[in-house]
């Protein structure tokens, strides 16, 4: 068992180049996503997270949505590339997103008002261990997989077409798909320059 967490956890990946095709059914993708929620750490048990789980014309649509707020931003003369970028996103099978329910956050704030300026940082590093658990599991399923930044300007957008309550703030977009090649070579820094250890 410890194994296989570590093996998971150095396994995991940016995967750019998917397909349409998934290694898992769907019922196993709603599983995976239900069980990270449910068992993802947050601060005062908040489980302020929250998932949209994209699939079919939905997930093509996001990415086709992406692109229109992109245009008006980029130069015209980088745009082809961000297109491409864009493009090896919708190839994929799906995208999840994820969002922190402010109205939880806010809840916290006027509850324990001590800690009142931590609950936004704590809600950030929730979603971020939530979006962890959901790749390394996912890559663990034999999906490539990888984490896009694309706010604010998608978030209306995204909003609109469905219907995300107000107070659910965009953190992360995550596409999948079966991959269709490696992943780049990582680098690391020494690992000594990254840890200090007192006995």
């Amino acid at each position: 068992m410890g194994t296989d967490f570590y093996e998971a956890v150095e396994s995991r990946r940016t995967f750019y180049h998917i397909g349409k095709q998934s290694t898992v059914s769907d019922e196993r993708l709603i599983s995976v996503v239900e069980n990270a929620i449910l068992h993802c750490p947050t601060a005062f048990n908040s489980q302020s997270g929250r998932v949209l789980l994209l699939l079919n014309k939905n997930h093509e649509r996001l990415w086709a949505l992406a692109a229109e707020a992109l245009r008006p931003v980029v130069p015209a003369g980088d745009f082809a590339k961000t297109e491409e970028k864009l493009n090896s996103f919708s190839s994929g099978y799906g995208t999840l997103l994820f969002y922190e329910d402010q109205q939880v956050v806010q809840g916290l704030q006027s509850r324990f008002p001590l800690y009142k300026d931590n609950f936004p940082i704590w809600s950030q590093q929730a979603s971020g261990m939530l979006q962890y658990i959901v790749w390394v599991a996912l890559e663990s399923e034999g999906l490539g997989v990888s984490l896009q930044h694309y706010s604010p300007l998608i978030d209306a957008p995204v909003a609109a077409e469905w219907k995300v309550p107000a107070e659910w703030k965009l953190i992360g977009q995550m596409p999948f798909g079966k991959p269709t090649s490696g992943p780049d070579e990582k680098q690391f820094l020494p690992v000594e320059d990254r840890i200090r250890i007192y006995k």
